[in-house]
């Protein structure tokens, strides 16, 4: 089967985007993984399929699958992707849309400078929606909220880690580190992703604060590893500062890929992402029907 796609980069993180408004390609995981592979497919953090409105006063659905295959809840960065591509494509006329998700809705605006700024939603704090399994431990008060102690069997050097859980559609645990540059990501990201207390695995967010209004950050992400920018990374990032104590609520997170600017107003308040969004390439592809 040969399919079109397009190549598209927010801030380095990476996707191969679909467009399946005319009808569903039925991809399988095998070839979502085919599509992601950077030796033999196109290369990609993720595949990003756009899909019809699922109902009355949404312009699009966006489905996500990682690198791995799996269908995923949210991509930051690849919502401002999609909505360079839905309004690149001529599919869409407005500057802002409304896009279902498998997390929920999100509406991402076209701004004059190019960038893109996409309300990500209200973090989510309780432990079962995230979810964590915190049975037995005690947290550890910081600011206005809490840290929980993570030990990593497998890594005895490492010790007992501090993290900030919430999600953003998807999980993340937050770890402060002194330098983002020297934190053992590779090493520790696998661990935190697959740890037990974690039962639909985490993205592993590595943060160092600058200043109130700056911080350095690498994430390695579930079923991707580590990648040059996570949307919904920088914002549990940021929302775990600014709870913390740490942080002021307008944010700039430099990343490996770029940089993106997080707004956040406090508990019960959306998150606010802006950042780049371009297209790379366009080309066609084989698919193997048997992988």
């Amino acid at each position: 089967m040969q399919i079109r796609f397009t190549k598209m980069q927010g801030a380095g993180n990476d996707f191969v985007v679909l467009d399946e408004t005319d009808g569903l390609l039925g991809l399988s995981a095998a070839q979502y993984r085919f599509l992601a592979d950077r030796h033999f497919g196109v290369g990609a953090d993720q595949i990003l399929s756009v899909r019809p409105s699922p109902g009355p006063g949404i312009d699009f659905e966006y489905v996500i699958h990682n690198a791995d295959g799996g269908e995923v809840e949210q991509c930051g960065n690849g919502s401002r992707c999609f909505a360079r591509y839905v309004h690149d494509k001529g599919l869409t006329r407005k500057s802002a849309i409304r896009v279902q998700t498998r997390s929920g809705l999100i509406e991402p605006v076209l701004n004059p400078d190019g960038r893109v700024t996409v309300d990500m939603g209200a973090p989510v704090f309780e432990l079962a929606d995230i979810p964590f399994d915190a049975a037995g431990l005690q947290a550890q008060a910081q600011g206005a909220w809490q840290t929980w102690p993570l030990a990593l069997a497998e890594d005895p050097e490492a010790g007992e880690l501090r993290v900030a859980v919430l999600s953003m559609g998807n999980p993340h645990a937050v770890w402060l580190v002194p330098d983002a540059e020297a934190a053992p990501v590779a090493r520790l990201g696998p661990l935190i992703e697959h740890h037990p207390r974690f039962p639909r695995r985490v993205n592993a967010g590595f943060l160092q604060v600058v200043t109130r209004r700056q911080v350095r950050l690498r994430v390695y992400e579930r079923g991707a590893g580590e990648t040059l920018a996570c949307g919904t990374g920088a914002c549990a990032a940021v929302v775990a500062g600014i709870r913390l104590g740490l942080l002021d609520s307008r944010v700039e997170v430099q990343t490996h890929g770029g940089q993106l600017t997080i707004e956040w107003n406090g508990v019960g308040q959306h998150v606010l992402m802006t950042g780049p969004a371009e297209t790379v390439f366009e080309g066609r592809i084989d698919l193997p029907d048997a992988l």
